[in-house]
């Protein structure tokens, strides 16, 4: 039996284990190799990998951790999760059943393409969602930003810190009167209309074709589709949830423990706020060590 199974090894779920691998602990990580952020071509904001490509960075977390024995990377799907704490059982995708004391779950979440031609293609590179993570890059240029909700005001906001030059798609929601006016006392333009297509131009520069025409081209495009959880354990499981407005995420604990005994999650799954590499890598490290201290004697 293993002291912890980890579902999910991108970088929350390997932060855990490096923590528990550290401390001697028997570790299973049971990983697809689909993190989310996989269609970036560079990541921002982690001390010490600061624009480097996300694959680089985990394989270079999982050629790391083989110099721990009791951890091991497995590439597999947890199909299912039974048992309680001390006892929890784990069906992998290869039919091997795993025991184990404890879970930590960071599968991470999946982002829900909308059905406008271009925008899949273009996620990561043209259409990105985090300033934080892209925006230094594209400081001072055209920025557009589709409108997904009251949170989008607040989008307009933080903008201001990178570019002076921003243009909203209303997208077809309907903007509140008092919002759209503040908008414009910052002397930014709303396009309303629907968004029917996107072309790209290489790396950047998308054009938005519109119902309601004409086109327009922005340096870069900023856009928050709904996301949902990569993986249904937690439904089977009966774990608490709190609503996002893109979203759910895991209820966890300043230890990031879960409303059920002996389960910890970690990163986009469990984040209701800012998703990030640094916060992933920081609740997957807290996870891993509140696991192995909660079985201490």
């Amino acid at each position: 039996m293993d002291d912890v199974v980890i579902i999910g090894g991108s970088f929350a779920g390997l932060a855990a284990a490096l923590q528990l691998g550290r401390a001697r602990r028997k570790v299973t990580v049971l990983d697809t190799g689909l993190p989310r952020n996989r269609f970036a071509g560079h990541s921002h904001g982690l001390l010490g990998h600061d624009h480097k490509p996300p694959l680089d960075i985990l394989a270079e977390a999982r050629r790391q951790l083989t110099r721990y024995p009791t951890v091991n990377l497995v590439n597999a799907r947890a199909n299912s999760v039974s048992g309680g704490i001390d006892d929890f059982s784990v069906l992998t995708g290869n039919g091997e059943s795993l025991g184990a004391r404890r879970l930590i779950l960071s599968y991470g979440i999946t982002d829900q393409m909308p059905a406008v031609p271009g925008f899949a293609e273009g996620w990561g590179t043209s259409i990105v969602p985090c300033p934080y993570c892209d925006g230094f890059e594209v400081a001072g240029q055209h920025w557009g930003l589709v409108w997904s909700g009251l949170q989008s005001h607040n989008q307009v906001r933080l903008f201001h810190d990178w570019t002076d030059r921003l243009t909203v798609f209303a997208d077809g929601h309907d903007i509140p009167p008092d919002i759209r006016a503040d908008v414009a006392r910052r002397n930014i333009p709303v396009v309303d209309g629907r968004i029917t297509e996107i072309d790209r131009h290489g790396g950047h520069n998308p054009t938005l074709n519109l119902d309601t025409g004409p086109d327009v081209t922005v340096d870069i495009l900023f856009a928050h589709p709904r996301n949902k959880p990569s993986a249904g354990l937690h439904e089977s499981l009966g774990l608490a949830t709190v609503d996002t407005p893109l979203g759910i995420a895991l209820k966890a604990d300043e230890r990031r423990e879960t409303s059920m005994p002996g389960i910890y999650a970690a990163g986009d799954l469990a984040n209701p706020g800012m998703p990030s590499v640094t916060t992933a890598s920081w609740q997957g490290a807290i996870a891993g060590i509140s696991a192995q201290q909660s079985m201490l004697v």
